[in-house]
């Protein structure tokens, strides 16, 4: 799909956009059929309708909207025609109405020490059983209780997920209890204070995977709306390429998603330092900007209580390696996984996003700690863009590896599931774009991934401000 062009307003009547030909109308920006509303407008005083987003005021409007005011300037952004993409894939619909795209059993440790057994109940299951570790130990006054709390939670509530098994030490296991309740999702508990020993706990833990499995019944997948998709945007081991091809390829698909209906999440604060006055004029409201702005500046007050030098330790020194030479080259850069849409707000560490659109989630910049976060907080699937390789994966959602460039395709093909080095020789980033979205409708239709084939499983929880102990 050809770019969208800016359009200015002038003499209180859009100067471009439609065009009419015959009974077809067609956007200028991108070409495509304008169709879809019932108001209509003088664009080069011919009527017509065009879908696109119009940005004013820091607030998004269509274009079929009427614009009166002489002196603004609006940004159109290019829709996606019915026969552009895949509007439909295959998952699994859950008893609270969510669509899960993996049907896995999980089995969660609320207590570090029981890792170790979780472990091996999931390994003796002959099932495909995965259990997630950490090493949270529960303490009650510890600040960053809610986050990871939330992060539990999210992975134990998943979509992705047809079944749960906790392992917890005493009666902080019931606040997973009335939310598996609450979704209508297969579950057991096992308690140590009521096993008595950790022998015991490991025996009751297994006949109770055995009679969850006995419960389950097979999921079967069936059509359903790419709206329903929340996609994870994340980058990682960045190069000089990044920023120009994987990225932006990335916002393309993701632009496309949210157009679609679907959501996006873009994290890692860390590297949108010096980026956020761009996010934020892409905020859909006031509101929704001031949020951009709060988030990024209480995140380096935060790393600032414990020690940390954000603008100091950025870029890493594999962004070096690869080219990158400042934070706010690298921030640019990572940004643009984000597209060039509106984003509707700000949302917590492992908080589901309220609506659909662009979300931008409160994480680090860490590759673990974020995904996890971003799955937690409902992303079915993520989208990582690497400049030197990576082999990150989540427990319960397929990763799609993208390289920046050819080199690290060829060289890594074990990571690697799509290249956007191509870009460098010429193919066009829509292109690429549109290839990103095709595999992921793909992959969550149940195609595995590099890292789901590897069995690339990681799980780290974040801490990130005092401990309060």
């Amino acid at each position: 799909m050809p770019p969208a062009s800016n359009c200015r307003v002038s003499g209180g009547k859009p100067t471009a956009n439609v065009d009419r030909a015959r009974s077809d109308r067609r956007c200028r920006c991108s070409g495509r059929p304008a169709r879809g509303y019932s108001r209509r407008v003088r664009h080069r005083g011919r009527r017509g309708r065009c879908r696109h987003l119009v940005y004013r005021a820091r607030r998004f409007f269509r274009c079929s909207r009427e614009i009166r005011t002489a002196e603004l300037h609006h940004l159109c952004h290019p829709t996606i025609a019915e026969d552009d993409v895949k509007t439909e894939l295959m998952g699994f619909l859950r008893p609270d109405g969510r669509w899960g795209y993996r049907d896995h059993t999980l089995v969660v440790p609320v207590h570090s020490a029981l890792c170790k057994i979780a472990a091996d109940v999931a390994e003796s299951a002959n099932d495909d059983i995965v259990a997630i570790r950490h090493e949270w130990d529960s303490p009650r006054d510890h600040a960053d209780q809610a986050r990871v709390l939330a992060a539990l939670l999210g992975f134990a509530t998943h979509p992705n997920v047809g079944a749960t098994l906790i392992l917890g030490v005493g009666d902080e296991v019931e606040l997973f209890e009335q939310a598996l309740t609450a979704a209508e999702k297969p579950h057991r508990v096992v308690r140590l204070d009521r096993a008595g020993t950790f022998d015991g706990l490991e025996s009751s833990a297994k006949a109770a995977l055995a009679e969850l499995l006995g419960e389950k019944v097979p999921a079967v997948r069936q059509p359903a709306p790419l709206s329903s998709l929340c996609l994870g945007l994340e980058c990682g081991s960045s190069d000089a390429f990044s920023g120009i091809t994987a990225n932006p390829a990335l916002g393309v698909a993701s632009d496309r998603l949210v157009e679609a209906g679907g959501t996006s999440i873009l994290a890692e604060i860390t590297e949108l330092l010096g980026a956020e006055h761009l996010l934020a004029k892409r905020a859909v409201s006031d509101e929704a900007a001031r949020q951009i702005i709060e988030v990024v500046a209480r995140f380096e007050k935060d790393v600032a209580k414990i020690g940390v030098d954000l603008l100091g330790s950025q870029p890493a020194p594999g962004n070096i390696a690869g080219g990158l030479t400042t934070i706010e080259e690298k921030s640019m850069g990572a940004a643009r996984k984000g597209g060039t849409g509106p984003i509707s707000g700000v949302v917590e560490y492992a908080q589901r996003p309220p609506g659909r659109g662009l979300y931008i989630m409160d994480t680090p910049g860490q590759d673990i700690e974020q995904m996890v976060a971003m799955v937690a907080g409902g992303a079915q699937i993520v989208a990582f863009t690497t400049g030197l390789g990576t082999p990150t994966g989540s427990p319960i959602a397929p990763c799609l590896k993208i390289s920046s460039n050819t080199e690290v395709s060829q060289r890594l093909p074990e990571l690697i599931d799509l290249d956007a080095g191509t870009i460098l020789a010429g193919t066009p980033i829509e292109e690429v774009g549109q290839r990103i979205l095709d595999e992921l409708i793909e992959i969550a239709s149940g195609r595995l991934t590099k890292a789901e084939s590897r069995g690339n499983h990681e799980f780290a929880l974040s801490f990130i401000r005092p401990t309060g102990r």
